[in-house]
Parts: structure tokens; C-alpha cells; sequence
């Protein structure tokens, strides 16, 4: 369900997006929290309501943050009636879109009772009592939400699915990928999922005028990529890939870690990671890149 207003939008309207996301404790808020998070989303969790404004100008003023999605709930106690003013200032200056998630009482209930967890706001009554005073609470910010989730008869994947076809980027592809580079002298990386050897190819640390330079450098990643096994390496790797992302996804998969790795972490996996980075993000996949060892093989 969404109400239109004439400050908010999402994913479809523009490139920037914050998301201000609440709702009842038990209806799901951490399963959608995590799914903006795989979406690429800068996340925080259970952040004081009095901070969204600060986090806003960071935000407006150009921080390397695209998209946020900030979670606020019953937790804050007194401080969340704060929020429907803070928001309405909040969607007047910038584009944003406040997320509502609730379920049934029905639901609500038995949730509590599966984890037997008490309700935050029940403080010693019954779970339902709880759940009446957080409704109460919470309603004039669900009057004002964008965007109403009712998560009752949704699955854990069908709600994921619902947020990712929301908020996606169009034509981006729900699944993050995290090319690593590394060198085999510090050991594997313990999260990759597929990793690849490239100390096959001639490594320009043997050559003086290339040594101080990383894989970054034009001239570095020039020379490497003047081998022809470096092309025969990389349509490979880009054929395999291009291969393997749609069924990963396809299993639900959030994230994807591709290592590479050479001796030391300093030159052709860097030089490589940046490539395939830059193909996958070509193909509209959500990729970065992170260099783990590029300062350690220094001498």
C-alpha cells in the first residue's frame, strides 16, 4: 500500500534515497532492514530519533552514501513521538520515504510466544497488552508513512522479494558483489565464495620501474594486461560469472565474494579485481571492490 506525497519517492525517482523505516516490534523490521542492506543501502539500526536530522545534513551535504535506510522503532520510548515532526521537516527538504511494518495481533502474538520474548512496551502485562499500547503509540507515524507493510501472511522470502522489487534500482540485479583482491603470503580470504589464482601471470614487482606502484596504477594494470593470458584469463572469469550470478541469485543468495589473489595482494589481483568490478557493474549488478593487502607488501 502507498500513499503518495509530494516529497517522497523511491528507488524509481531518483538516484539518492533514505529511507526512515518503523513499524510494530514482531511485524519483521529487522528482515526488511536486512534486505535494504543487500540492496546496497548504508544501514543503521535502532538509530536515536534525535539524530536523524544530523544524519540528514551529512547525507544532503555529499558523504559517500547513496542510499541509507534508517531503522527507529518502540525502542526510543518517548523520543519516537518525536518522529512524525522530524519527517515531515525531513521530506520537505529532500527526497524520502518513511516505511511502516506491522502484522495482525494474531500474528504479533504468536511470534512473541514462538520466541518467548516479552513485548517492549508490555512492562509486565500481557503480550496483548502490549501490543494495544504500541499500536496506540505508533499510529499518528503510520498515518503519515509512505509505504505500509503488512507482513501477516507474507514468508520470510516473499517479504524480502517484496522489498527488493520496491526499492531496487531499475535494471540493478538483488545481489552485491564483493571482488576481493589478496595475496596468498597473508592467507585466503575466510568469507570468499569463489577464488581465483592469477600468480600465473608475470608479476610486476620483477620490474624496477613498476615495483612502487600498486595495480591501480595505469601503468601497472597497462602491463598486465598486455599478456595475452591476462585477455584469455578475464573473458574466463566474465564468461563464468555471467554464468554463475542468475542462479546464485536464483537460490536467494544476498552476497557474493570473488577473490583473487596473487603473492603479495599489491599488484595483478588489484589490477584484475578493478577490471572485473568494472565489468559486473557494467552489467548491472551491485559490485565494490576492496583491496586487502595493496599496503602490505610496501618495501
Amino acid at each position: 500500500m502507498k500513499r503518495p506525497r509530494p516529497k517522497a519517492r523511491t528507488s524509481n525517482s531518483s538516484a539518492r534515497q533514505l529511507v526512515i523505516l518503523t513499524g510494530l516490534s514482531g511485524s519483521g523490521k529487522g528482515s526488511v532492514l536486512n534486505t535494504f542492506e543487500d540492496l546496497g543501502f548504508y544501514c543503521v539500526d535502532n538509530l536515536p530519533v534525535a539524530l536523524i536530522p544530523t544524519f540528514s545534513e551529512l547525507y544532503v551535504e555529499g558523504v559517500e552514501i547513496e542510499r541509507a535506510a534508517l531503522l527507529v522503532d518502540a525502542r526510543e520510548g518517548e523520543q519516537i513521538d518525536k518522529l512524525p515532526a522530524i519527517y515531515r521537516k525531513l521530506a520537505a527538504d529532500q527526497p524520502a520515504t518513511l516505511v511502516f511494518v506491522e502484522a495482525s495481533d494474531e500474528v504479533l502474538k504468536r511470534r512473541f510466544s514462538e520466541t518467548r520474548r516479552p513485548h517492549p512496551l508490555s512492562h509486565g502485562g500481557s503480550i496483548g497488552e502490549g501490543i494495544a499500547a504500541e499500536r496506540h503509540r505508533m499510529a499518528p507515524i503510520r498515518r503519515l508513512a509512505d509505504v505500509i507493510i503488512d507482513t501477516s501472511k507474507f514468508t520470510v522470502h516473499e517479504l524480502r522479494q517484496f522489498i527488493i522489487d520496491k526499492f531496487q534500482r531499475p535494471g540493478s540485479r538483488p545481489l552485491l558483489v564483493s571482488v576481493v583482491s589478496f595475496g596468498f603470503r597473508y592467507g585466503i580470504p575466510s568469507d570468499a565464495d569463489l577464488v581465483f589464482d592469477v600468480r600465473f601471470l608475470p608479476n610486476p614487482h620483477f620490474v624496477p620501474k613498476l615495483r612502487a606502484f600498486s595495480g591501480k596504477d595505469p601503468k601497472v594494470a597497462r602491463y598486465i594486461r598486455s599478456f595475452p593470458q591476462t585477455g584469455e584469463f578475464l573473458r574466463r572469469i566474465e564468461s563464468l560469472l555471467t554464468y554463475l550470478i542468475p542462479l546464485y541469485i536464483r537460490e536467494g543468495k544476498s552476497y557474493l565474494t570473488v577473490a583473487l589473489g596473487c603473492t603479495g595482494g599489491r599488484h595483478r589481483s588489484v589490477a584484475l579485481a578493478e577490471v572485473i568490478r568494472r565489468y559486473l557493474q557494467k552489467k548491472k549488478y551491485s559490485a565494490k571492490v576492496v583491496h586487502r593487502d595493496i599496503d602490505k607488501s610496501v618495501a
